[in-house]
């Protein structure tokens, strides 16, 4: 393999500033693969590629027109999550309009290839920074590792076949952006984590570290090259134009499913309240619990499934022997959660950290009543008191009056549950959803990207 440079000198520059190093700056050399497009282009390849950006823009695509598509994620697909949901359903939504639509993941290149490139390229970057810095960090190194790695498997696809490239996060838009320079094809960026300012709040990242400074300058980047971007719910506009992004590069489309509900089941007279989310510290499950203490004169009319599994379930089982919480289960991961829908009154997800869960609007197709937070893009679909019900997150007094009034009222959860099916049916589908993206892929190749 060829001595490897960083791919990136944007970061290395950001990085340079906050070490206040003075340098050289990074130029960019041949990669692995032994292809050229890892170079810094001089003045005539730059006209060059304006000449065949402008080209491609004159060859506008006729409306309607079935399309080439490349959906591209920085993690591996498919597996479980509201991402992978996510790109699933975009992809089978694009498909049944007609469209060809690949999907490219990490975990699609060979396993023996990776670990080759990951022991050659893991010691070059660390000199690299131990030279230039004088000390580096394990996350920015394994960040980027990954994405030398997987830009190498990129770099083996022929993009020009796509009409559109879509990421579907930040080192992704970074890595066909820089790809997609010499070919001008519209690139989209989706964003479905958490953004940096979020990571320093809830101290996953140190403020006024150098991984703050280097996610910032990745994030800022993904914006700088995506030609659009499609968002999730309304919620990320401000962060985005916190990082640059302008508002006329922002379509809101809120995530559609496909969800067939399951006919509603009757229970054994009690409550039953489901809870179906990772257990996770973001998702609030210890709210839950300790609001279900608070309410233990109803406990014996109810019945509680915490559905999901992750690194807090030990400690959560804990808490329930603890509180003394005799009518909750742990039903761990399922893959039948239309059917635990089907037999639930109450959905609740006290999360403290979201963007718009898959659950919620799974919860919301199955006509049960939803009880939630004012988290990221919730309440852009659960309206208070018409499609569910809303509380602060992290508050739990709320938390336990609000589901007293739905444990002890039947006739409101009956109509905050047909209010919600009835939103779901009309705004949450897949094919609402791919509808208005297969418009923004339309309009970007009828306007010339702009």
């Amino acid at each position: 393999m060829n001595e490897m440079h960083f791919p990136y000198p944007y970061v290395i520059t950001a990085l340079d500033k906050h070490y206040g190093v003075k340098a050289k700056p990074v130029t960019l050399k041949k990669t692995g693969t032994g292809k050229d497009k890892g170079k810094v282009k001089d003045k005539d390849s730059k006209r060059k590629k304006k000449d065949k950006k402008d080209k491609s823009i004159k060859k506008k695509s006729k409306p309607g027109k079935k399309l080439s598509i490349l959906i591209a994620t920085f993690w591996d697909y498919p597996h479980t999550g509201g991402l992978s949901n996510y790109i699933t359903t975009l992809k089978a939504g694009l498909k049944a309009s007609g469209h060809k639509v690949d999907v490219i993941s990490p975990n699609q290149f060979s396993p023996a290839k990776v670990e080759t490139l990951r022991e050659a390229v893991v010691p070059q970057l660390k000199t690299l920074f131990q030279n230039r810095y004088g000390t580096y960090t394990s996350k920015i190194i394994q960040s980027c590792r990954l994405l030398y790695i997987y830009e190498q498997m990129l770099e083996s696809v022929k993009l020009e076949k796509y009409d559109i490239l879509h990421a579907q996060d930040l080192f992704t838009a970074n890595i066909l952006g820089r790809l997609n320079e010499s070919l001008g094809k519209p690139l989209l960026f989706t964003p479905h984590g958490m953004f940096t300012f979020s990571r320093v709040r809830f101290n996953r990242i140190v403020r006024g570290s150098e991984e703050e400074v280097y996610y910032k300058e990745i994030e800022k980047k993904a914006i700088e090259y995506a030609t659009h971007m499609v968002i999730l719910s309304d919620s990320f506009r401000e962060p985005l134009s916190r990082l640059g992004a302008r508002s006329s590069k922002l379509t809101t489309v809120n995530t559609g499913i496909d969800f067939t509900p399951l006919p509603r089941k009757g229970t054994s007279g009690k409550v039953v309240i489901s809870c179906v989310a990772r257990l996770g510290p973001r998702k609030g499950h210890s709210d839950l619990l300790l609001a279900l203490s608070k309410l233990k004169k109803l406990n014996e009319d109810v019945e509680v499934q915490i559905v999901g599994d992750g690194e807090m379930r030990e400690a959560l089982e804990a808490q329930v022997k603890e509180l003394g919480l005799k009518n909750v289960k742990f039903l761990g991961k399922r893959d039948d959660v239309p059917a635990i829908l089907s037999k639930t009154d109450i959905f609740v997800l006290p999360t403290i950290n979201d963007n718009l869960p898959i659950s919620i609007i799974e919860a919301m197709h199955s006509g049960t009543a939803v009880l939630t937070t004012n988290c990221g893009g919730i309440t852009e679909i659960v309206h208070h008191n018409e499609t569910g019900l809303i509380v602060q997150p992290g508050n739990v007094v709320q938390l336990a009056t609000q589901l007293k009034q739905l444990i002890i009222n039947g006739a409101l959860r009956s109509k905050l549950a047909e209010n919600a099916s009835r939103y779901a049916k009309n705004r949450l589908t897949r094919e609402a959803m791919v509808q208005r993206i297969e418009h923004i892929y339309q309009h970007l190749l009828t306007s010339g990207g702009s």
